[in-house]
């Protein structure tokens, strides 16, 4: 993807708290994405609630805020940032993109005249909606493997010896 110039400033939602050996791949990704960044010359500002991160390392980004990750965190920002010309919500997780639907819903990008990058908020909402993404993958001719529930582990290892030839999900029951 081409370099977009018009672009001098972003800013990089952070996932927030996470348990130890869970979404260290979202501080990893956001880490790598804030040196990328600027190593193309663009100011990054990161927001993130966790302190105990690589990505709020002060090398990392040109500005941190070890913030609550809420909208009325991201506007403090944007009026001390108003040269903010972007959001990067992808490296954050799940966090991160319910915080940028928020902000959106709120009008608060098109108020600062910020405009997502990495992904845009339809994507956001057909791949958060199991039934609009399953409907997208058929559109696309993906094929779908049956589905099955599973509630017990000893259940999923002989589903899987079944299913041998075919990727097994399991998603817990929440």
């Amino acid at each position: 993807m081409p370099k977009d110039n018009s672009i001098k400033s972003v800013l990089i939602i952070g996932s927030g708290p996470i348990v130890i050996g869970q979404a260290c791949e979202f501080d990893y990704a956001g880490s790598q994405s804030a040196r990328s960044i600027r190593e193309e010359g663009i100011e990054v500002i990161l927001i993130n609630s966790n302190p105990a991160t690589i990505m709020t390392d002060p090398s990392m980004a040109d500005h941190i805020y070890l913030l609550p990750l809420t909208t009325k965190s991201i506007i403090q920002i944007l009026k001390a940032h108003p040269q903010i010309d972007a959001v990067l919500p992808t490296m954050g997780g799940q966090t991160a993109l319910n915080l940028c639907l928020e902000a959106d819903e709120k009008g608060i990008w098109a108020d600062f005249g910020v405009k997502l990058i990495g992904v845009d908020v339809n994507a956001i909402n057909i791949t958060e909606d199991r039934e609009q993404f399953k409907q997208l993958l058929r559109k696309l001719e993906c094929h779908l493997r049956p589905q099955k529930s599973v509630l017990l582990t000893f259940a999923v290892k002989k589903l899987h010896r079944n299913l041998v030839s075919r990727w097994l999900y399991v998603h817990p029951l929440l």
